[in-house]
């Protein structure tokens, strides 16, 4: 079938929806919504069988949905209406929520419904819930949509009659007035939900120390206890605010006004030293993790196996965090383990470097540099590691540079389901690193590896595997590929299979540094960067600040917009009257 996706912006869910529908075989093309004549003309010059909206801001254009078969994705049962469903849900304490797909029509959310899927909800933020369970959801309702639409005679369900409706009706966009935390009244678990509620956008706004500002991710805390609203402590980037019967860690700030920067930044970067003068450390990074509820890097022990958690909010390792991580990874490898088993985070495994903390910077060139020689340390170090054999598991998306500090380790699982981006390109032709041109051919082959870097488009696991990119899969569901995990790595931990392949990794390793040292593979791969990040072509830079500042494209780009190629043709048919 010939489908082309509709959508805001290419995000996670239409990756996902996008690699699910090209693995079985539809012939795809993407168009972002930038305004009712680029979406008209898009389909005047596409074609399509049918629509799929997953991700949209706005109304279709009625010169669209008259003519063509669009498929809404809403992030919410049959019968829930508005643009604020999973933020709502959140706030309300829904115990069990869903996806729908429905047909466009006039009224928005309004049409007969396609297909339908439920999950139970879980305690946590709008972003992480709508990686997972909606996700999931939304894939598995889009497939039985697309399936119906190749059914002759097929007739959607009004969603007033739908099992389960909810009923509910139109509900506007949530305000800020019904977000907003009262410090003194609320409890901790209402302060988080509020937070929890609006993650990713719009955040909640409030004032920290005299900085109105927007927050987001936001964690449980432990053990503190304050006059609410006072900031008790510090903690690797982010605060602990009191409330009215405890404390929550803020890890993420938006800060407001003309003078601000208009974009998610760790909290302690955000309030600045001279509004956290005298607020304490709250430890250092061997404390347990029930010391104070929250922390981003983590490393735990099973028998011979270490397991190191790096949980960093949307995947990025700025210069600090790699720092970190490495001596923590560091820490790690002097254990009496035989494996050790990095974890990365449960929404990503890592997208590599922190782009809005080199936006913020007062050279972005320089932090750039420092940030990439960070993660060219930490993947250096897992490369060589020489007495110990190392997992990465890949719980969560993956793209850029994080797919390839993945590929430092000697073996590669992951959770089934999960988005890869492996290239930089899309980041203004970002040449890269992280060993890139020593980690891919030497899994893939030259060949394919050329390949690969000039695919510009999301891959499934199960295509990166069949790359062989990836050693294996197992999922989706997190527990049981965590289960997965756990059993692979203590069959590596066996004393005798551990042996033997501790000596192949170490033989191989010899061969590969007498052919080529890895030493010349970072200078040649940090010679191509230092022309991104210094040189006279400014597309880095460029790219860079759209992405941080969320600059609206201007046009889509022709990687994604097939329709838009040249030599693209389809059928003469009659373009539609963009006045109807």
């Amino acid at each position: 079938m010939r489908i082309l996706l509709l959508c805001h912006t290419f995000n996670s869910l239409s990756q996902r929806i996008y690699a699910e529908l090209a693995e079985r075989g539809h012939e795809l093309s993407v168009e972002l919504d930038i305004n009712d004549p680029a979406t008209i003309e898009a389909v005047d010059l596409f074609q399509p069988d049918l629509i799929v909206a997953p991700y949209l801001k706005r109304a279709i254009p009625e010169a669209v949905w008259r003519r063509h078969r669009c498929l809404i994705v809403h992030p919410g049962p049959p019968g829930d209406r508005g643009p604020s469903a999973l933020d709502r849900a959140i706030l309300e304490q829904e115990a069990y929520w869903g996806v729908t797909v429905l047909q466009a029509e006039a009224e928005m959310d309004a049409g007969p419904v396609w297909a339908a899927r439920g999950f139970p909800m879980r305690e946590a933020r709008k972003s992480s819930l709508y990686r997972f369970e909606v996700t999931e959801a939304a894939v598995q309702a889009v497939l039985e949509a697309v399936a119906h639409a190749g059914e002759p005679g097929f007739e959607p369900i009004p969603a007033a009659n739908f099992p389960g409706a909810a009923g509910r009706g139109w509900r506007p966009m949530m305000r800020q007035s019904e977000r907003r935390i009262d410090w003194a009244g609320d409890d901790t678990r209402t302060a988080l939900r509020k937070i929890w509620a609006g993650d990713g956008n719009p955040g909640v706004e409030d004032e920290i120390l005299g900085l109105p500002c927007r927050t987001v991710d936001a964690h449980p805390a432990m053990g503190f206890r304050g006059k609410p609203g006072d900031i008790l402590t510090q903690y690797h980037g982010a605060v602990c605010r009191a409330t009215g019967d405890g404390a929550i860690w803020i890890g993420h700030l938006r800060a407001l006004g003309e003078a601000a920067l208009p974009f998610k930044l760790p909290a302690v970067a955000a309030l600045g030293d001279s509004r956290l003068a005298g607020v304490p450390e709250a430890c250092s990074e061997t404390a347990a993790p029930n010391d104070i509820g929250y922390m981003d890097i983590l490393y735990q022990e099973d028998g011979a196996v270490g397991y190191l958690y790096f949980d960093f909010y949307n995947g990025a390792m700025s210069t600090a965090r790699c720092r970190r991580l490495l001596a923590a990874y560091r820490h790690a490898c002097s254990r009496p383990t035989r494996v050790i088993v990095l974890m990365g985070g449960r929404d990503f495994w890592s997208n590599g470097l922190d782009l809005n903390t080199i936006e913020a910077a007062a050279s972005p060139a320089d932090e750039s540099w420092r940030n990439i020689n960070a993660m060219d340390d930490l993947a250096e170090e897992i490369i060589t590691t020489a007495d110990k054999l190392t997992i990465a598991a890949l719980r969560g998306n993956a793209g850029a540079g994080g797919v390839f500090l993945a590929l430092a380790a000697d073996e590669i699982y992951a959770r089934r389901g999960i988005v890869l981006n492996p290239h930089y390109q899309n980041m203004g032709n970002l040449y890269g690193s992280e060993y890139w041109t020593y980690l891919l051919p030497r899994r893939v082959g030259a060949d394919e590896s050329g390949r690969i870097m000039q695919h510009r488009l999301p891959v499934l696991s199960g295509a990166a595997k069949s790359w062989g990119l990836l050693d294996d899969e197992a999922g989706p569901e997190p527990g049981a590929f965590m289960e997965d995990v756990r059993a692979r790595a203590q069959r590596l931990a066996h004393p005798a299979d551990f042996a033997r392949r501790l000596a192949a990794k170490d033989r191989r390793r010899s061969r590969d540094e007498a052919a080529k040292p890895l030493r010349a593979y970072r200078e040649e791969e940090l010679e191509r960067m230092r022309l991104n990040f210094y040189g006279f072509d400014p597309s880095y830079h460029v790219a860079r600040y759209k992405f941080v500042y969320r600059v609206p494209h201007a046009w889509t780009p022709l990687y994604l917009a097939r329709h838009r190629q040249l030599g693209w043709q389809v059928p003469e048919a009659a373009p539609m009257d963009i006045k109807t």
